[in-house]
């Protein structure tokens, strides 16, 4: 499954707005590094059914591979950078999901 790409689902509050400007700023760099690709986010997402994620921001971008999505985190650079994130907002969770196998 090396080869199956995998999304990041974010949902944050933001609790200090210039705390998490630094975070973004150096966010992108990081992210392509490790041929990451920002997809969207969404500051008032919608539940259609079931529990809402709690207010907030939801985030999703992508990666080639696990394997990728795990040297992202692990990045020294990245953790570094976090630092702002975690003063900056409330996180509910950063998951990862596979994508789909590709079709033979």
């Amino acid at each position: 499954m090396s080869d199956v790409a995998v999304f990041a689902v974010v949902n944050l509050i933001v609790t200090d707005t210039e705390r998490y400007r630094q975070y973004e700023k150096g966010f992108f760099p990081i992210l392509k590094r490790y041929a990451g690709e920002f997809v969207t986010f969404d500051d008032a997402p919608i539940a259609l059914e079931g529990t809402s994620p709690r207010a907030g921001r939801m985030i999703i971008f992508k990666f080639p591979s696990e394997a990728h999505a795990r040297a992202w985190y692990a990045d020294a650079d990245y953790q570094a950078l976090s630092e702002h994130r975690r003063a900056g907002t409330q996180l509910e969770f950063l998951t990862l999901v596979h994508g789909l196998p590709p079709r033979v």
